[in-house]
């Protein structure tokens, strides 16, 4: 199987999307809702999303609909009867504390030095429910990250939903596909995974616009290099074992949540992705 390379100590972008969720939630009018990102990001996390603001302006924007769709998708599958959130590569994630209903139990994976890290900031927070998560630390070049699930009590009997956020694009294609097999032939089939991915162009560098290019530049300068774009990601998921496939743009997240529609944005290179091998998806 091939090894998922997750494991950036304190990640700088894990930084960065705290920043962006921390600045989208103190708007007038939030996108989404994070009380913990500002705090969690510090200082560092705010200096990062200042040099990617001058790469992607709306790298905010981006963020604070990601969030958005995956809370609520994750909030329809609770109403559905699913007890079990899992976060993979959970990074500044507080959806645990954010999305906590009796009896779901939400499980955070990450490699031990991202998680002791989190763990430590999240500790300095006045009021943060630490419990809220099971921890299930793991070292994904070495570990199988389902085994360690199942050893923190995990049930690979009963139905999931996996979030997956901001990660397929630091990965290898073969990284991406060894953790989607494994959840569709490990999980419960009506299990969902959540994904976010972007066009293979921005990773390529084969674009016209500079700013662009700037983009994967800043995140390659944070020490976390893109690696792995996909114009369509049905295929990919079909031979790993999915059914069961939906994908937007962010350009349709922007219209559903704002209202608004800017090309300039260039939100129809980056798309979602949910997946289930044995259950029709939740919308």
């Amino acid at each position: 199987m091939v090894r998922v390379r997750m494991e950036a100590a304190a990640s700088r972008t894990a930084a960065l999307v705290a920043a962006y969720r921390g600045r989208a939630t103190g708007r007038p009018d939030p996108v989404c809702n994070d009380p913990w990102a500002a705090e969690l990001a510090g200082d560092a996390g705010r200096s990062f999303a200042a040099q990617f603001d001058e790469a992607f302006p709306h790298g905010e924007l981006w963020v604070a609909l990601r969030t958005w769709f995956l809370d609520a998708r994750v909030a329809l599958a609770m109403d559905a009867g699913v007890a079990q959130v899992v976060i993979l590569g959970a990074g500044l994630d507080t959806r645990a504390a954010r999305l906590a209903r009796p009896g779901v139990r939400f499980f955070e994976v990450d490699h031990p030095s991202s998680q002791a890290h989190k763990l430590a900031a999240v500790a300095a927070l006045e009021g943060y429910p630490r419990d809220a998560a099971s921890y299930v630390g793991c070292d994904f070049e070495k570990e199988d990250f389902l085994t360690r699930l199942e050893a923190g009590g995990f049930r690979v009997d009963a139905p999931a939903v996996i979030v997956w956020e901001g990660v397929t694009y630091y990965l290898t294609e073969g990284a991406v596909r060894s953790t989607l097999r494994r959840i569709a032939e490990g999980c419960h089939a009506a299990s969902l995974v959540m994904f976010d991915l972007v066009r293979r162009r921005l990773v390529t560098g084969d674009v016209r616009d500079p700013g662009d290019r700037a983009t994967g530049q800043v995140v390659a300068g944070l020490g976390e290099p893109l690696r792995f774009g996909i114009d369509d990601v049905l295929p990919l998921l079909a031979e790993e074992g999915f059914r069961f496939v939906a994908t937007a743009s962010f350009d349709e997240l922007c219209l559903a949540r704002t209202g608004t529609y800017e090309r300039r944005r260039k939100f129809r290179f980056q798309h979602v992705a949910i997946a289930s091998r044995g259950a029709p998806l939740l919308t």
